[in-house]
């Protein structure tokens, strides 16, 4: 699903008109990447958590030069469903994977 089909969708359900919805989306999405940008996690109950996963550092092979490189630590975004929300899933006859 694209995020204009999401716009659509929360337009259809709510009443809402679809320019409105599109700003409010994208709100929302400025606000969780400004605010994992600094260092804040995100917790939304029922659905997830937005958290800055800590990569420790480490040595890389180079294989092509045969070298090896460090790869100072960082961090990176990362979503975490909530147990509810992944029973739900689980549950679910409608899933499709893709391949």
């Amino acid at each position: 699903m694209t995020r204009a089909e999401v716009v659509l969708k929360i337009a259809n359900r709510t009443g809402i008109d679809k320019l409105d919805v599109q700003l409010t989306i994208d709100a929302f999405l400025k606000v969780v990447k400004d605010s994992m940008i600094d260092g804040q996690n995100i917790y939304l109950r029922g659905f997830g958590s937005f958290v800055n996963k800590k990569r420790n550092r480490k040595i890389a092979r180079n294989i092509k030069k045969n070298t090896a490189i460090i790869i100072d630590e960082h961090y990176i975004p990362s979503f975490k469903p909530a147990k509810a929300f992944v029973n739900k899933i689980k549950n679910s006859k409608k899933v499709t994977t893709y391949q």
